[in-house]
């Protein structure tokens, strides 16, 4: 193996996966909606008000189906939408449940298909199946186009700072997927509205799960434009 000798220019600008979430109605799948070239893959009937290149998702089996017909069909779109991470999230317990059932000690496990989810497993042993589960659907996701941005659902989180309790605003993801799903994007982005415009913030100093490896982001506060977003 030959290392490098001299210094390796970045190959991108723009993220690769990017998450935006925000509180319910502020504009979110209407500004995708906008973003040439971008499909919309709706899990929650959120798009049903915009016209979009959008498709319906009503479970993990039509999602997988509309993964292996962007494929097959060459990844035709720049960019992909997943609405909302926060539903995959909800779909991927039952396949952390099959997960579990391949393994020795949970091969009979809700064996009368009662609708045992494995979070009620002892110690919080299902939580390492569901994050498999997660895990691989993200993967498997951000596979489908150059730019992949999967949206989300707020939540408040509490902080204790200088002996008083602070609100901020946080990705609706359980804690270790939250922890996974930002990890691998390369950037984290509020959606809020403020001066009758939708806006994003990827700025962290307030507490917000927000944030970019992207230098032209890092910090930024403006009105949402895909175009202040993406540029190369």
């Amino acid at each position: 193996m030959e290392l490098p000798t001299d210094v390796i220019k970045a190959s991108r600008k723009s993220p690769k996966n990017m998450i935006i979430y925000g509180a319910p109605k502020i504009g979110k799948t209407t500004s995708l909606s906008e973003l040439e070239g971008c499909l919309i893959i709706d899990l929650e009937d959120g798009s049903d008000m915009v016209n979009a290149l959008k498709v319906k998702a009503n479970s993990l089996a039509e999602l997988a189906e509309i993964g292996k017909a962007i494929i097959s069909e060459g990844k035709p779109y720049k960019y992909i939408a997943i609405d909302t991470i926060t539903q995959l999230e909800v779909w991927c317990e039952e396949d952390a449940k099959q997960l579990y059932r391949l393994t020795p000690m949970g091969k009979n496990f809700d064996k009368d298909n009662k609708g045992l989810s494995v979070l009620t497993l002892p110690n919080g042993a299902g939580y390492l199946y569901l994050r498999r589960a997660f895990m691989k659907w993200f993967n498997r996701l951000s596979q489908l186009a150059p730019h992949v941005i999967f949206v989300g659902h707020l939540k408040d989180k509490y902080l204790t700072k200088n002996g008083k309790e602070v609100k901020a605003n946080d990705l609706s993801l359980s804690g270790k997927l939250r922890e996974i799903a930002c990890a691998n994007s390369d950037a984290i982005g509020y959606v809020y509205r403020g001066d009758n415009a939708t806006k994003i913030s990827f700025d962290s100093t307030n507490d917000d799960t927000a944030g970019s490896r992207c230098e032209h982001l890092r910090g930024l506060d403006a009105e949402l434009e895909w175009t202040n977003i993406f540029i190369d």
